[in-house]
């Protein structure tokens, strides 16, 4: 059974562009689609006093895992990598085990203030704290899957939190891709493209997510800034970027190689740079992104 899907072409920028993406649509609960072993899990959050949905795909016990995270339109059913990429047929052998948080629409994977007042949220997002704290204990608990050494990805909106998250968290996480991420979300224009970006999509007050925009929590969560950090960590790095066809997406190219020159000169050498010259900031280029870094992905987590 196929669909058609909303995407949104760009990370933390904006423009709520729509594109038809062929998707497989998984049923409720525990499920096997084409023989793999996928689950549809309940994790409580204490944090957010909530029930968080959970894809995964066990790998074995001690196994080590790559947690794919969404792009700022995630939806509330179903992850984007399940909904647009074949993202468990590749990893399904690999001895990888894979974690699909599910929603998070305009959280940037960040603990937040406040509950946006915006949309009248029912609650704070804490997607940091249940990432790198509730679930991994669940995991290990309950999934057997290992709390360290693990990979973590992000497309477009939680490209930079992929980054910020291995800064944070170096041991849960010695690999971090970002595809298509903003990188400099503190910068002054950013900040105001986020602030529109977030209202388009779900109508989430960014006040609530890092306070104003002299709040230090905008330059704690800024992976330019935190270079230096994650150069230090020694985390495996893939960063990925294209020049795009808008006035947004060529800033987005330039955070990233603004991010390529703090990394270097903070003494940084475990990254690999893919500027191509052509793409998108869209499902397509972000799965074939993942299809090819998944070997190095595999090499630096496998145990």
């Amino acid at each position: 059974m196929v669909r058609a899907v909303r995407v949104s072409l760009t990370a933390v920028l904006l423009l709520a562009a729509l594109a038809t993406v062929v998707g497989v649509t998984p049923s409720a609960n525990a499920f096997s689609r084409d023989g793999l072993p996928v689950e549809y899990l309940d994790v409580y959050s204490p944090s957010m006093n909530r029930n968080v949905h959970v894809e995964f795909q066990g790998a074995g016990a001690a196994s080590t895992a790559v947690y794919l995270l969404d792009s700022l339109r995630a939806q509330d059913d179903y992850n984007g990598w399940d909904i647009n990429t074949p993202a468990f047929e590749w990893f399904y052998g690999t001895g990888v085990s894979v974690v699909m948080p599910v929603g998070g629409q305009s959280s940037f994977y960040s603990d937040w203030y406040s509950p946006s007042s915006f949309n009248k949220q029912p609650y704070t997002y804490k997607w940091e704290t249940f990432l790198t704290s509730e679930l991994p204990q669940w995991l290990a608990a309950n999934k057997q899957v290992s709390a360290t050494g693990n990979a973590v990805v992000g497309a477009s909106m939680s490209g930079g939190a992929a980054l910020i998250l291995s800064a944070y968290h170096p041991q849960q996480f010695s690999y971090a891709a970002s595809l298509s991420g903003v990188l400099n979300p503190s910068a002054p224009p950013v900040q105001q493209a986020i602030r529109v970006a977030m209202i388009d999509a779900g109508g989430y007050n960014v006040d609530n997510m890092w306070g104003a925009p002299w709040d230090p929590a905008w330059k704690r969560n800024d992976p330019v800034l935190q270079a230096a950090t994650i150069a230090h960590n020694g985390t495996r790095l893939w960063i990925y970027s294209t020049p795009g066809r808008t006035d947004l997406e060529m800033l987005a190219m330039a955070s990233n190689k603004d991010f390529q020159t703090a990394y270097t000169a903070a003494g940084g050498t475990a990254a690999t740079f893919e500027f191509p010259q052509s793409g998108s900031s869209s499902w397509p280029d972000w799965g074939a992104q993942l299809a090819v870094l998944k070997p190095d992905l595999i090499a630096t987590i496998s145990r």
